[in-house]
């Protein structure tokens, strides 16, 4: 008797169609890619979008990108990276749990903050400055898989990438698409909050009480209960949502954590400091075009495209040393 059993792609594809759930998204059924692809031997569409997506520079990026405390002491703070895992790592088990197809849901959720700027929404409200109609990190991150550093991605994971933020507001065309929406806010709020207690911003009495009356102590317990919340709510209406009493208290939790966290008064200058960085590299680059690397204008965009490109790729201590490098005095030439 042989100790393996071949897995080629057409098996993965038959195994989807006989084990998930009437509305999951086949594999084999995809719209497709924009520049069309003999299929792999081996992995299904969205299986190879994972691995294109881990492999990819605007991946490796997220180790140096801002989650919430910029340049934190400590090697135990949450980053973009560690953020995009545990996002992933959320949309996987409430994929599985209703039988959706996983290989989709991990795609977008890996892929879905590669386009943010640095130092997080602080980053982001700048560049916005710039652009008619404000600037989205969901936007950028299809515009580096498509343009940037072009992947040639299933359409569904650009598209599950593209709705992933609430402030997109037609929402992803799968299942496994609007899974990465509430994955992305559990994971966010849960290891920020835990963050803001390991750097001494709050302690752990200060939570509303209705937030710690649904979810329990801040920690794993968090995630526990509002992943099953989804689940539950999900299987009875059919859509991705979550428990009516759940979703308030995630709100709730939400507002707090803009006002104590994300928004306190003690990191305005740490927050002034960032807004200025990325402002002045965005003016001194416009003026400077010429300067920007080749891999930044491979398309036709127009300069401001290119500067805002080039600036949103940039990591945390990159666009600060860039900075340096530009605009602090040479005291020694």
């Amino acid at each position: 008797m042989r100790a393996f059993r071949l897995r080629t792609r057409e098996v993965a594809e038959e195994n989807e169609a006989d084990s998930l759930a009437p509305g999951a998204t086949l594999s084999i059924a995809s719209v497709g890619r924009a520049i069309s692809e003999k299929p792999d031997a081996w992995q299904t569409a969205f299986e190879q979008d994972k691995d294109r997506i881990l492999v990819s520079k605007a991946f490796r990026r997220l180790k140096h990108k801002t989650q919430v405390f910029m340049n934190p002491e400590g090697d135990h703070f949450v980053t973009r990276m560690t953020h995009t895992l545990q996002v992933t790592q959320i949309g996987d088990s409430i994929a599985r749990a209703l039988s959706l197809n996983a290989d989709l849901s991990e795609a977008v959720c890996l892929g879905h903050d590669v386009g943010h700027s640095p130092f997080g929404h602080t980053g982001e409200d700048v560049l916005s400055e710039f652009i008619e109609g404000g600037w989205r990190h969901s936007e950028q991150s299809v515009r580096i898989f498509e343009a940037l550093e072009p992947l040639n991605l299933t359409w569904e994971v650009l598209d599950g990438i593209r709705a992933h933020s609430w402030r997109v507001e037609v929402p992803a065309s799968t299942h496994e698409g609007n899974i990465v929406r509430f994955s992305d806010r559990i994971a966010y709020l849960a290891h920020d909050a835990l963050d803001a207690i390991r750097a001494g911003v709050l302690d752990e009495s200060q939570f509303p009480p209705e937030v710690l009356a649904t979810f329990g102590e801040p920690g794993k317990e968090w995630v526990t209960v509002m992943v099953q919340s989804v689940i539950d709510e999900s299987y009875r209406q059919n859509e991705i949502t979550m428990e009516s009493h759940t979703l308030e208290a995630m709100h709730t939790l939400r507002d707090f954590m803009f006002e104590r966290v994300y928004l306190r008064a003690a990191a305005e200058n740490q927050r002034r400091r960032a807004k200025q960085i990325v402002r002045e590299l965005v003016e001194y680059f416009l003026e400077h075009a010429d300067e920007i690397p080749l891999t930044y204008v491979q398309d036709q965009a127009d300069d401001l495209t290119r500067v805002i490109d080039y600036v949103a790729g940039m990591t945390d201590r990159y666009a600060i040393s860039t900075h340096d490098e530009l605009f602090r005095p040479k005291l020694f030439e």
